[in-house]
């Protein structure tokens, strides 16, 4: 087993800079000598080469669930950056986001055998099976977001499809508790109050006491960390509260926040010309922001934050009150 840092990073939908900030993080930790690894795994629409400033010509994890080559170490290429390497994702294999199970737990297998300091994880946008399984390898994964309602409201629905997602594998193979499950997803639309993490374990006490009590040390592993992206005003930190609210009355899950970075039209543009955005523009105010989430994952990763929302805003105010660029207003 790796006795390195796995680092899933997800989002609940695409365009909020989730493969960005992936790349960037990799890098900043790399510059700081740690060997790092950053595979994509978003096997529905790899894009993170591009970001990494490499062209889309390596195999990738396509060629190893096709069995085109033996172990995931084969596919490791360098970045041209010390310390960091990278492996591609789908290359010219349609139709891996359908990945069946058992292909799909030999890669588990072999990405928690991986050796490097830190293993950044790139998944895919939503919410199938793959990617929540992915990003439940291990209790801590980046959640990206940005401040706009609908991508908030994309988190909390991976959020809570992730919860589900453990609380259905936690019941295994026990008759009542799959019966009762059963029950509760099958039900109609509508019919009495959401289906929500919490319901669940009530309803699975009534059924075996004993079996909610291993689903509910499952789910109480699970500890994601939220980045805010694109913000343009710290104050936007201030929904941080309501979404804990909403994460522990639900789903009975905390949450640290870990960052908060600013919208910059350079992100754009280093992408649309196939340059890196570290370390190039690494004054910006984007880019200090980037590096600030590196240094929390060195410190904190391990740890939980207390007042993190507070902490994360404070920051944030500092930011925006140094003589860098200021985000543009859309």
């Amino acid at each position: 087993m790796s006795k390195g840092t796995i680092i899933p990073v997800a989002s609940g939908k695409g365009g909020v800079g989730k493969s960005f900030l992936t790349a960037n993080l990799a890098i900043a930790l790399a510059e700081k000598r740690h060997h790092t690894l950053v595979v994509d795994l978003d096997l529905g629409g790899s894009n993170l080469h591009s970001f990494l400033g490499l062209s889309n010509r390596h195999p990738g994890i396509g060629d190893y669930l096709k069995k085109r080559v033996s172990t995931l170490e084969d596919l490791i290429v360098p970045t041209g950056i010390a310390n960091l390497e990278f492996i591609a994702g789908q290359g010219r294999t349609p139709f891996l986001a359908n990945a069946p199970y058992a292909q799909k737990m030999r890669l588990i297998r072999s990405l928690q055998r991986l050796q490097a300091r830190y293993i950044f994880l790139d998944l895919g946008a939503g919410t199938s099976f793959n990617t929540l399984d992915f990003f439940r390898m291990v209790p801590r994964g980046l959640m990206i977001t940005t401040p706009d309602n609908p991508s908030i409201m994309g988190m909390l629905g991976f959020l809570k499809h992730c919860c589900l997602r453990i609380l259905v594998r936690s019941a295994g193979m026990n008759p009542p508790v799959r019966e009762c499950l059963e029950s509760l997803f099958s039900r109609p639309v509508g019919e009495n109050a959401p289906l929500t993490a919490t319901s669940i374990l009530k309803a699975v006490q009534e059924v075996d006491p004993e079996a909610v009590k291993a689903m509910a040390r499952s789910l109480e592993t699970l500890r994601p960390r939220i980045i805010m992206n694109m913000g343009l005003h710290p104050d936007e930190l201030r929904l941080a509260s309501g979404i804990d609210r909403g994460l522990k009355n639900i789903l009975s899950l905390e949450v640290d926040h870990f960052g908060f970075v600013p919208e910059d039209p350079r992100v754009r543009e280093s992408v649309r010309e196939g340059k890196r955005y570290l370390p190039e523009n690494r004054e910006r105010t984007a880019a200090v922001a980037v590096e600030k989430i590196a240094e929390r994952i060195l410190r904190y990763w391990d740890r939980t934050i207390p007042e993190s929302a507070r902490r994360i805003h404070a920051h944030a105010l500092t930011l925006f009150s140094s003589p860098a660029e200021a985000p543009m207003a859309r």
